[in-house]
C-alpha cells in the first residue's frame, strides 16, 4: 500500500499510523498542518521499513509501485495527469476521481490504457452511474447518456446576481459536500462541461450523445438510453462512499451495511430543468472547447483553473470566470493533443493567458 498527500502532512501522518503503508509521500511539505515537514518526518509504525517520497515525483512513484494495484486518483486540477499515465502504462487499475486528467488528455489516457493494460473506472457518481447502467451491454446499444447536475447555489438567481457572488456564497453547495475549486465549478457548471469530455473518453460517445439536465435533489445521477428507447437510471441519495467502493470492486459488488439505503418514501420529488445558458456561460465555452478538440479542453480546464483560483482570493468576481475563459478559447489555437509535451505546453499557455485576461 502506499499513500500520498499533497500538503496536509498530519493527515498523512495519522492515516500512516493507522494503515501501515509501505510508502507515504507528500508533494508539497510546506503546507498547512503546523509548518513545513520533509517526507523523512512522517512518523509511521509498519512492520519493516517505509519508503518516504516528496514533491511531484512521488506521485508517480506510489501509483507505479509493484504492490500496488489499484491506484485512486483524487488529486485536484491538473497534477494528477503524469501520475495516472504512468499507472495505467503499468497495468493498474486507475479510480479515477480526477476529472481534469481525461479533459486534458484524454487521448494520452485512453493510448496509455491500450499500451499497459490498464483500466479506467470513473469514481464521479454521474459516471460511475453510467457505468453501472451499462453493465453487460455491447457499445452498439448505446442510445444517449444524461448526466445531472445539481445546479449549485445559484440556480434560481438572476444572471446579474450570481455574477456578482461571493466566494462564501458560491462555495455553499445545496447537496454535496467537497473542496472548494469543485464546488466552484459546480456553481458555473464548469464541471459538467468536464464530465462531457470525460464521457466521451471512457464510453466511447460523440459529443452529441451526451446531454445535462439540472435535478436539483441530486437523487438521480445519470440516465442511459438505449437504441430500442428503453432508458435506466441509477438512483441513490448524495453519498461518494458508493461510487468509490464500486470502482474498487467492478464489476462485482460487495456488501455495504454502512450506507444509506434508497428510500423513494423519503426522498424530496424529482425535478427535472434545462441547463440556463445565460445563467452558466461557462458550460458552453466548455462544450465549445470539446468540439474543438485537441488541446482546446486543456486551454479550457488551465483558464478555468485559474479564474477559479483568483475568485476564491477574492481578485476577481464570480462573473469574471466566465470571462477568462472565453477569452483563453478566443485567443488559443488548438493543436494536436497526442503528445505530452502539446498538453502541457496549452496548458501553461492558457495559465498565462488566463491571469493576462484576469487583470485587463
Amino acid at each position: 500500500m502506499a499513500l500520498t498527500a499533497h500538503s496536509n502532512w498530519a493527515l498523512l501522518r495519522e492515516q500512516a499510523d493507522l494503515f501501515r503503508p509501505a510508502y507515504v509521500g507528500i508533494v508539497n511539505g510546506n503546507g498547512g498542518g503546523g509548518g513545513a515537514v520533509g517526507a523523512g518526518d512522517l512518523r509511521v509504525a509498519p512492520a519493516g521499513e517505509v519508503r518516504r517520497g516528496q514533491g511531484t515525483d512521488c506521485l508517480v512513484e506510489a501509483a507505479t509501485r509493484p504492490d500496488v494495484q489499484i491506484v485512486v486518483n483524487g488529486i485536484v486540477g491538473a497534477a494528477g495527469l503524469e501520475a495516472t499515465l504512468a499507472a495505467l502504462e503499468c497495468g493498474k487499475r486507475v479510480a479515477l476521481a480526477n476529472k481534469e486528467t481525461l479533459v486534458m488528455a484524454g487521448e494520452l489516457v485512453s493510448a496509455a490504457a491500450r499500451r499497459g493494460g490498464g483500466e479506467i473506472v470513473p469514481v464521479d457518481s454521474e459516471h460511475s452511474a453510467v457505468l453501472q447502467c451499462l453493465a453487460g451491454r455491447r457499445p452498439a446499444e448505446l442510445a444517449r447518456l444524461i448526466l445531472t447536475a445539481s445546479g449549485g447555489p445559484f440556480r434560481t438567481w438572476t444572471p446579474e446576481r450570481a455574477a456578482g457572488a461571493s466566494p462564501q456564497e458560491a462555495l455553499r453547495h445545496p447537496t454535496w459536500r467537497m473542496g472548494k475549486k469543485i464546488t466552484v465549478d459546480s456553481a458555473t457548471l464548469v464541471n459538467k462541461a468536464l464530465e462531457v469530455i470525460e464521457a466521451h473518453f471512457l464510453f466511447d460517445v460523440a459529443y452529441d450523445q451526451v446531454e445535462v439536465v439540472v435535478h436539483p435533489q441530486s437523487l438521480v445521477h445519470a440516465f442511459v438510453e438505449f437504441v430500442d428507447g428503453s432508458v435506466l437510471a441509477q438512483v441513490g441519495f448524495p453519498n461518494m462512499e458508493l461510487p468509490i467502493l464500486y470502482a474498487l470492486t467492478h464489476p462485482a459488488r460487495v456488501s455495504d451495511t454502512g450506507t444509506r439505503r434508497f428510500d423513494p418514501l423519503a426522498a424530496e420529488a424529482l425535478t427535472f430543468e434545462p441547463v440556463r445558458p445565460e445563467l452558466y456561460p461557462a458550460y458552453r465555452l466548455g462544450r465549445t472547447a470539446a468540439e474543438a478538440g485537441g488541446t482546446a479542453p486543456a486551454a479550457f480546464n488551465a483558464a478555468n483553473e485559474v479564474a477559479v483560483q483568483l475568485f476564491l482570493e477574492g481578485a476577481i468576481r464570480f462573473g469574471r470566470i466566465a470571462e477568462v475563459i472565453d477569452a483563453v478559447l478566443a485567443s488559443h489555437q488548438a493543436a494536436d493533443a497526442r503528445s505530452l509535451d502539446a498538453v502541457l505546453a496549452a496548458d501553461a499557455d492558457a495559465r498565462a493567458r488566463a491571469r493576462e485576461a484576469a487583470c485587463s
